[in-house]
């Protein structure tokens, strides 16, 4: 016997991503919903080989319902999440709406996956942001080795994980720049993203840092080690898919980097591919629509006793998000649930 599994924001790009890794990956479901704002009502979506027409989430009690994966944005998380988890349906959201409440788990697969385990208080579940779901995969097994002090990291940000809108923006400012008298003026990003970069990700908070930046911060404090000191630096780049960080880590301990390497080599869902040549490394476009977080330019950092620099890459929606929330629901079944 299966699950009856809910997948709410269906019809954008992260909820049709979770719907492509459940068909994927055979997750044991009986049924599948696709839940939709009313504006997309009977948008039809696809699950493997099926197509599901979306249904009202309005309207939806999520009676019956085991699991729902929620690929909306936090105000929508907010308000249908705890309607969900009234009917005892677990919840496992993408947003941020859930992820620094310290009754909720906030959840990275391979790093903490132990936390799930705290699910019934509140019956939701946060999946961290997806930069700092490729972060700190990388980081936990160091971290067991040689203990993490301090960590400062750029991240070069995909435009998927803005909107559907931002996506539009970059497509479109991109063919304006050959058209004379259609050039497309910002809209739904503060700058400029075609042939540009932006240190941007998210509204400014008062201490000077982007709302990106302090989440990396914060989620990776509650998911690690709250001593680890993070200091980040998050910017927009023009790239639909695929989020990329330099990462400098000082470490308590001092780590060969040849050693890293193989630690790294051996960690879930971690990929190294580090040759000191010419494209010997991983760039965005690489990474499009596999599950891995791949690690590359791994070196000894002189400047600091203990240091090492890396180069991470990962697809912010397939594996940044998608595939965790999918995961969890895997672990929340085979562990927790167990229906059948």
């Amino acid at each position: 016997m299966g699950y009856k599994i809910a997948v709410a924001g269906a019809t954008g790009n992260l909820g049709r991503e979770i719907l492509n890794i459940l068909s994927e990956r055979e997750f044991p479901a009986d049924e599948v919903i696709a839940l939709a704002p009313r504006r997309s009502l009977g948008t039809e979506v696809s699950y493997g080989d099926d197509t599901l027409k979306t249904r009202d989430i309005d309207g939806f009690a999520f009676e019956g319902c085991d699991i729902a994966l929620f690929g909306m944005g936090p105000e929508d998380a907010r308000k249908y999440a705890p309607v969900a988890a009234q009917a005892g349906c677990v919840v496992i959201d993408c947003s941020e709406a859930w992820r620094m409440d310290a009754s909720i788990p906030l959840v990275a697969p391979e790093v903490n996956a132990a936390a799930i385990e705290t699910y019934r208080e509140k019956m939701i579940i946060a999946c961290p942001d997806a930069a700092t779901s490729e972060l700190v995969a990388v980081l936990k097994p160091l971290h067991d080795r040689a203990r993490v002090r301090r960590v400062v990291v750029s991240t070069y940000q995909a435009v998927s994980g803005a909107g559907n809108e931002q996506m539009d923006e970059l497509w479109n400012q991109t063919k304006g720049m050959y058209v004379p008298g259609q050039e497309v003026e910002p809209e739904h990003l503060p700058r400029q993203i075609a042939f540009n970069v932006i240190p941007q990700v998210g509204a400014f908070m008062e201490d000077g840092a982007s709302r990106a930046e302090w989440q990396i911060v914060a989620e990776t404090k509650k998911i690690l080690d709250p001593s680890i000191r993070v200091s980040a630096t998050c910017v927009r780049v023009p790239v639909f898919v695929g989020d990329a960080e330099s990462v400098n880590v000082e470490f308590e301990d001092f780590l060969d980097e040849d050693e890293a390497r193989d630690i790294l080599r051996e960690a879930p869902g971690l990929l190294v591919v580090d040759k000191r040549e010419d494209g010997g490394y991983v760039t965005p476009t690489e990474t499009v629509g596999d599950f891995a977080t791949f690690v590359s330019r791994i070196r000894q950092d002189s400047t600091v006793e203990n240091g090492l620099n890396l180069w991470l890459v990962a697809d912010n929606l397939r594996k940044g998000a998608a595939l965790n929330a999918v995961q969890i629901a895997e672990i929340l079944g085979r562990e927790h649930l167990r229906k059948g």
